[in-house]
């Protein structure tokens, strides 16, 4: 799927968030924003991004929020702490939905080597307290940009359904 396609799904995705009044946040690391720009691109999504956090190194995750322990006991590269992450963004920003995403794009992260494998992501969606997981692998990309935009697309591909019904 070439990014096109990808952000007219994102357009889809934030005119029924807008027709549904649901609001939604991130917390963001191995996409660094891209989710919440994608969300972005469409008019009037003021109305439904309560704002996001781009939370790249393991201290700003737990600063806004993640329980150490956490990080600590099954790395940065988990279900549980991408479920944290999506918990703590939703709480913060008191949103209907939140998304946490964590992951090793290309490379072997060095501040987390142990753990990292590139091309394996986790993420997770809190609807409303239900709190699912996924796990992704991701094949060899040209670039960052497309690691960010396949791993969107994963996203949209379990986030819509949740929202459309």
């Amino acid at each position: 799927m070439n990014q096109q396609e990808i952000r007219k799904n994102y357009r889809k995705l934030t005119l029924v968030l807008i027709e549904k009044g649901y609001t939604i946040t991130t917390m963001e690391s191995a996409t660094s924003g891209q989710i919440a720009s994608l969300i972005t691109d469409t008019e009037g999504s003021s109305a439904i991004l309560k704002g996001a956090f781009v939370t790249y190194c393991n201290e700003a995750k737990i600063m806004q929020g993640v329980p150490k322990e956490i990080i600590e006991t099954y790395s940065v590269y988990s279900k549980e702490t991408v479920e944290a992450m999506a918990k703590a963004c939703r709480k913060a920003y008191e949103a209907n939905i939140g998304v946490g995403v964590s992951g090793t794009m290309g490379n072997v992260d060095p501040n987390n080597s142990m753990h990292s494998i590139p091309g394996q992501v986790y993420f997770a969606i809190d609807f409303n307290g239900k709190i699912t997981s996924y796990f992704v692998e991701i094949p060899l990309q040209n670039t960052r940009l497309d690691y960010k935009m396949v791993v969107a697309q994963k996203i949209f591909e379990k986030l819509f359904p949740m929202i459309k019904n």
